[in-house]
């Protein structure tokens, strides 16, 4: 536990962990202060989520570039997913909608942006590992066409066909996504390894341990799923009173506040120059 404080000690992102526990208890003092839990509830989750990333370094130190670039896309992924379970459970289906393509295009376009310029500041010439890079563009290929298909038929207004289409190109991405971590993970994992993978176990003593590794993943899953639950709360209140479509909340602001973890993650990750991501 020691190591974990001092962590939260050297991260300024961390000392924002003081907010989390104020939209919890905001909930019940002061239920009509929408705005307030809003802008609280944020705070929280970008807290949450640098938390997350830390932890998730920790395990990823252990178990080299492959599995840890992995882990820190998986769990990176764990903030966004939480925050849009609770929006469905509210009825927000527009909203998640939104904050879907909006995660996309944080993802593709402002992080990856984000990522290459803090690089580029710190590194004139900055690697990257050549068949992550091919694999990864090949799934997103697919991927933008899955997305595109269902949405050109959709202009035919049928309904049903469209659902089943969705939910069988959802299908065949899942699969692929499988059939890549078997590709990357286990039959070709030597060839998707760089040579950073050999310092990872000299690096690890700075990194938290394992067990409070997962410890910190479980009790940061936890915590984000009650906040979330206050932030869509106030979320769509908020956003009404300020004028807000839940489509511009969605691609905005809940693509921002998920993405926390993976920004968080990706700075971390391009100061070593190790290109993982």
């Amino acid at each position: 536990m020691q190591q974990l404080f001092h962590s939260i000690r050297d991260n300024k992102i961390l000392w924002l962990l003081v907010f989390v526990p104020m939209p919890l208890l905001g909930s019940v003092l002061f239920a009509d202060k929408h705005t307030l839990l809003f802008v609280l509830s944020i705070l929280a989750i970008v807290s949450l989520a640098a938390l997350l990333s830390t932890a998730t370094e920790a395990v990823a130190a252990k178990t080299g570039d492959a599995v840890g670039g992995l882990l820190n896309a998986t769990l990176g992924n764990l903030t966004e997913l939480i925050i849009a379970l609770a929006a469905l459970r509210a009825g927000e289906y527009m909203l998640v909608k939104a904050a879907i393509a909006g995660a996309i295009v944080t993802n593709t376009l402002f992080m990856m942006g984000a990522a290459l310029l803090i690089g580029g500041l710190r590194h004139k010439i900055q690697e990257f590992n050549l068949p992550t890079a091919r694999l990864q563009i090949a799934m997103l290929f697919l991927a933008a066409f899955g997305l595109m298909i269902p949405s050109g038929i959709a202009a035919a207004d049928n309904q049903p066909v469209t659902q089943s289409l969705s939910l069988g190109i959802a299908l065949i991405l899942l699969i692929t996504y499988g059939l890549g971590l078997l590709f990357s993970l286990g039959t070709h994992r030597t060839y998707f390894s760089n040579a950073h993978d050999d310092h990872s176990e000299g690096d690890a003593e700075e990194h938290l341990p394992i067990p409070v590794a997962f410890g910190t993943l479980a009790g940061v899953t936890v915590l984000v799923a009650l906040v979330s639950e206050v932030f869509i709360e106030s979320l769509t209140k908020a956003s009404s009173t300020v004028g807000l479509s839940s489509a511009f909340v969605g691609f905005v602001v809940v693509a921002l506040v998920g993405a926390a973890a993976e920004m968080t993650s990706a700075d971390a990750r391009r100061t070593p120059n190790s290109g993982r991501r």
